[in-house]
Parts: structure tokens; C-alpha cells; sequence
């Protein structure tokens, strides 16, 4: 297989760490964090002039017609400086759910002021108790004449404070763990009955905890039939994961620049501590454990967008897993080898830590993607093979 990155890609990658740097630098984050918003609409907008908001969306909807991989490598370059916008949740997330699930009508309802940044989106599907697992909630829609009701509470949702629509999950019918039965519903943010209450996240982004009580939902804010969207909402939240894992090599790639940077230049005993030994070992493995990440991250990339949903499950669990390994090893290590300022919150490595530990829990922690992973036909089809 041809791992190489097309002329396309090239200048795609090109442009979005050109963007990444001018537009929007650490210090940028850094200063927006007690913004009530987190991020620039200013910038958003940038975003969608560019055709990275319409990058997975056909070219009727103003899209770009590309796939998860083109998706992956702006997520990659977004991730070396921390840009706040909302681009999972939006794109990756919500915009999915609604391409996937969506009419004609629906997808140009939502889908084309998306690709053009004029709103941002969320999807609000976790609820407490329900461990990354989206057909494990409580919320409920219940038919009233031609409409729905809605009543339960969502955990956690990724631009929840701020976003101009979210798509809602609930049960239509079925019991809490059934992947039947579960419905998709796009709500707007000021939708009465429809609570949002603001949180912020430990890597200096915001979400929001969200309570529906008795909200209103005509037909037309129904994504797809009643009782199917579990299978669309599985996949939203696997796109999810594969774009932590990208993000995460970004960040990755930029926190071991940095301190390779630091042992050039920081002087102990007169001499640059980059020429101690042991160092150098050390920041060869946080070379090694990128690389492993990265290479995870592609495959997973790839197959985001295969029709099979045992080799996409096992793809992104694989990278998943990986990320947790390698993120949590890298960005560690480099709070190590910078000393003391390392664990000051002046010094940038640590928005970078926070950032990744945030991403190795999102979208099913280690423990979870381990756990899926061993419960695959493919894994237990290579170990029933050993002799």
C-alpha cells in the first residue's frame, strides 16, 4: 500500500501548519481560556473559507469531497499549537451524524452554513454511567401527535456552551444498552426546555453539561427513521477517537521539538545538558513512542472510512490504545527533562500534557479500547490460530 501523501495533501498539510502558527499560536489558547467562549468565530469562519469545515461534506453541500485521512492531517497540524475550534465537534461529530442520518433537505439545512463557518455544531450523546458506550443512555423521546418530548441529561458535550445546534441522542424504544432504538434529533441551542450549563475542561477548553426537560421536536428535527441511528452515532464516535489519535501525534511531534529544543540549550555544570547520555536516551524513546503513535494514527485514518466495522473498530482501538501508551510516555517525559519550569503553568509543555490526557480519555479511554479490541472476530480469530 501506498502510504504517500498526494500533491493535494501536500498542500493541504502545508497550509494548515502555515495557519496553525499565524493564526493561531499557543499563546493564543493561553489567553482565551477564561473567554466564555474559548474561540474565535473570527477564526472559524477562516476555517471554512479554507474548506476544512466542508472537508468530509460532498461538493453539493459545498464540501470538499474528501475523506477521514484529508480530515486527519489538518487535525494532526491543528494539534502542534493547540487551536481551540471546535473542529471535532463540529465536523468530525455532529456534521457526520447528520450526513450520515440526514435528508437532502436536512443535510442543506445544517451541513452548508457548517462547511461556510457560519455556525458550529455539537452532538450530545454521553450521559453518566454510560462508559463511551453512545447506546447506553436514558434519555427518552416520546411521541406526542407528529412530535417528540425529550427528557434526560447529557454529560460532557464538546461545545455544548456555544454551539448553534446539537444533534441529541435518545430512546425512541429499546432498553439502556440496546444499539436498536436509539434516535438522532437536531435541536437549536435556544430551544425551550433545552438547559445548557458551561464547565471547563482541564486542558483550558470548555463543554457543557446539558438537561432537556419536555423539549419539543417536530418530525423535521428527526435525523433519519425513529430507532435507527445507533450504528451512526457508533461510527460518529470512532471518527471521534481517530481524530484524538491525530491530534495527539500533532502534539506529540511539537512537545518532543520542544524539549529537544530545551537540551540544546539549557547549561548545567557549563556544559548543555543535550550532550548527557542519558537524555539523549531518553528523548530517543519519546521519538520511538511518536512514531509508533503516528503509524497507528494513519492506519487508523484509513480505515475511519471502511464499510466493514470490524476492521474500522479495529483499526482506531489499535491507535487508541497506542496513543494512550505513547502520549501519556511522551508528554511525561518532556514535563521530566524541562526541570522544574516544566510543571509551572507558564511554560507551554504544560497545556500540552493537559491536552493529552484529555484526548486518551475522550472517546473510550485505554481500558475500554483494550477491551473492545480483545472482544474483535480478528483479535480472537489470531488467537484461536496459536498452537
Amino acid at each position: 500500500m501506498n502510504f504517500d501523501l498526494s500533491q493535494d495533501q501536500k498542500l493541504l498539510v502545508d497550509t494548515a501548519a502555515a495557519f496553525a502558527k499565524r493564526e493561531s499560536p499557543i499563546a493564543r489558547l493561553r489567553s482565551m481560556r477564561e473567554d466564555p467562549v474559548g474561540y474565535s468565530r473570527g477564526v472559524w469562519k477562516q476555517m471554512g473559507e479554507l474548506g476544512w469545515l466542508g472537508i468530509l461534506l460532498p461538493e453539493s453541500l459545498g464540501g470538499f469531497g474528501g475523506g477521514f485521512q484529508d480530515a486527519a492531517l489538518i487535525l494532526e497540524k491543528l494539534g502542534t499549537t493547540l487551536v481551540p475550534e471546535p473542529y471535532v465537534a463540529s465536523v468530525i461529530l455532529a456534521g457526520s451524524t447528520i450526513l450520515a442520518l440526514g435528508t437532502d433537505e436536512q443535510r442543506a439545512r445544517w451541513l452548508q452554513p457548517l462547511a461556510a463557518g457560519d455556525v458550529t455544531l455539537a452532538l450530545a450523546y454521553a450521559e453518566r454511567e454510560s462508559r463511551f458506550n453512545p447506546a447506553a443512555i436514558a434519555t427518552v423521546a416520546q411521541k406526542s401527535g407528529a412530535a417528540y418530548r425529550l427528557s434526560g441529561e447529557k454529560v460532557f458535550v464538546l461545545n455544548g456552551h456555544a454551539a448553534d445546534a446539537l444533534v441529541v441522542s435518545a430512546r425512541t424504544s429499546g432498553s439502556r444498552g440496546d444499539r436498536d432504538g436509539v434516535s438522532a434529533f437536531v435541536l437549536d441551542a435556544k430551544t425551550p426546555g433545552l438547559s445548557v450549563r458551561s464547565i471547563k475542561t482541564m486542558d483550558g477548553h470548555h463543554a457543557a453539561m446539558i438537561t432537556l426537560q419536555d423539549v419539543e421536536a417536530d418530525a423535521s428535527r428527526l435525523l433519519g427513521p425513529a430507532g435507527g441511528a445507533g450504528g451512526a452515532l457508533e461510527r460518529a464516535v470512532d471518527l471521534g477517537a481517530a481524530a484524538a489519535c491525530a491530534e495527539g501525534v500533532g502534539i506529540m511531534q511539537t512537545v518532543l521539538a520542544m524539549t529537544r529544543d530545551y537540551l540544546c540549550t539549557r547549561e548545567q555544570f557549563g556544559v548543555k545538558i543535550g550532550t548527557f547520555q542519558a537524555l539523549q536516551h531518553r528523548c530517543v524513546d519519546m521519538f520511538i513512542e511518536t512514531e509508533l503513535a503516528r503509524s497507528a494514527s494513519m492506519w487508523a485514518s484509513i480505515k475511519a472510512d471502511d464499510a466493514d466495522d470490524v476492521e474500522r473498530k479495529t483499526a482506531i482501538s489499535a491507535a487508541k490504545v497506542q496513543l494512550a501508551t505513547s502520549g501519556k510516555f511522551v508528554t511525561q517525559q518532556a514535563i521530566q527533562l524541562h526541570g522544574g519550569i516544566g510543571v509551572t503553568d507558564e511554560h507551554d509543555v504544560g497545556l500540552y500534557f493537559k491536552r493529552m490526557h484529555v484526548l486518551n480519555t475522550l472517546f473510550g479511554d485505554e481500558e475500554y479500547h483494550l477491551t473492545r479490541f480483545a472482544s474483535l472476530p480478528s483479535f480472537r480469530a489470531g488467537i484461536d490460530a496459536i498452537p
